[in-house]
C-alpha cells in the first residue's frame, strides 16, 4: 500500500537532517519539499523543524509527530501485508538489522525462506551491536539480530537460540584439536580482538574483569573477515560466535574451539522486535525461520 506523501516527506527530513539531502533522497525539488513542510506547520500551527545553518533538527512537537507518523506507516505495511494474505499470497518487505559477526549466515538462512516465500523482499544492514537497538527502536528496521544487545525499554526479545563463544585458529594450531578450552590458555598464543563495536568485545571484558589476567592483541579490528585472514596466515586466534564460525570451519582449514568459561559458553543469540509491534506475516515467518535454522546448526 502507498503511503501518504507527506507523511513519507517528514520521516525523510526527519532522518537526513536536512531538506536539500531529503528532496534528493525523494527526487523532489527542495523548494516543492519545504513548501509542503511549511503548509503543514500552518496547519499545525507550531515548528515540527528547527531551521539550522546547516540544516534542520526536529523540535518538541516535531519528535511527536514524526513518532506518530513512524507509527502510522508501521501500521500501514502491516495492514497491506495483511490484505495480501487474505488473497493467499506472501509479499511485501522485511527490515532487518544484524550484527557482522551474523552476515556470513544469514544468506543460508535467506536462501531457505526464499525457498518458501519468493515474493518477500529482504533488506538487510549490517551494523554495531548500539546501532542495532537505536534502529529497532526507531523503527527504522523491524527485526535485531545480535548477541549481547544493550537493553532498552522499547526492545522486546522474541527468541534466544544458545550460541557459545568460540576461538576460531588454523586446523595446525596447538590447541586445534581440544574440545574446548579457557580463555586463560589463549595467552600463550598471538591473539586478536575485535574493537568495542562488535559485542564480542564486550563480553570478553566482563571475564577479563573478574579474572588475574589481561590480553594483549597484536591486531583489534572491526572486520571479522580481516581477523579470520590474519588467522589463516598465521597461529593467531581471534573469537568469534559459534553460530558465526560455521561458515569459516565448514572451508575445513580454520577450527572453532568452544570456550568453556560460564559466561561465553552460555553466550546468546537473540531475536529482538520493538515493544507493542505486530509482526507483519512475512516478517513473523522470517523469524520463525531464523529460529528454526539456528536451533539446528
Amino acid at each position: 500500500m502507498r503511503p501518504p506523501r507527506l507523511y513519507l516527506y517528514i520521516d525523510a527530513v526527519a532522518r537526513h537532517g536536512s531538506i536539500r539531502k531529503a528532496a534528493e533522497a525523494l527526487h523532489i525539488a527542495s523548494s516543492a519539499l519545504n513548501r509542503h513542510i511549511l503548509e503543514l506547520e500552518a496547519t499545525l500551527d507550531t515548528d515540527l523543524f528547527e531551521r539550522l545553518p546547516r540544516g534542520v533538527r526536529l523540535t518538541a512537537a516535531g519528535e511527536l509527530f514524526v513518532g506518530y507518523v513512524r507509527r502510522s506507516l508501521t501500521d500501514l505495511d502491516l495492514v497491506g501485508s495483511q490484505i495480501e494474505n487474505l488473497r493467499g499470497l506472501v509479499r511485501g518487505q522485511v527490515k532487518i538489522a544484524a550484527s557482522e559477526s551474523l552476515a556470513n549466515i544469514l544468506p543460508r538462512a535467506i536462501a531457505s525462506f526464499h525457498s518458501t516465500y519468493p515474493g518477500v523482499r529482504l533488506h538487510v544492514q549490517i551494523d554495531t551491536h548500539r546501532n542495532l537497538t537505536r534502529s529497532l527502536v526507531a523503527d527504522e528496521v523491524e527485526i535485531a539480530l545480535g548477541h549481547e544487545l544493550p537493553e532498552h525499554r522499547d526492545m522486546k526479545i522474541i527468541s534466544r537460540v544458545e550460541n557459545p563463544l568460540c576461538a576460531v585458529l588454523d586446523q595446525n594450531h596447538p590447541l586445534a584439536t581440544c574440545a574446548s578450552i579457557r580463555l586463560r590458555q589463549c595467552l600463550e598464543y598471538p591473539i586478536t580482538l575485535p574493537d568495542s563495536t562488535l559485542s564480542v568485545q564486550g563480553l570478553i571484558e566482563r571475564v577479563l574483569a573478574k579474572t588475574s589476567f589481561a590480553l594483549e592483541p597484536i591486531l583489534v579490528s572491526n572486520s571479522i573477515e580481516m581477523m579470520r585472514s590474519y588467522c589463516r596466515m598465521t597461529q593467531a586466534i581471534f573469537f568469534q560466535f559459534r553460530i558465526g564460525a560455521i561458515q569459516h570451519t565448514e572451508q575445513q582449514d580454520l577450527v572453532a574451539v568452544p570456550l568453556s568459561d560460564p559466561e561465553l559458553v552460555h553466550a546468546k543469540l537473540v531475536i529482538a522486535v520493538r515493544k507493542g509491534r505486530v509482526l507483519a506475516p512475512a516478517s513473523a515467518a522470517f523469524a520463525e525461520t531464523l529460529t528454526a535454522l539456528w536451533k539446528a546448526l
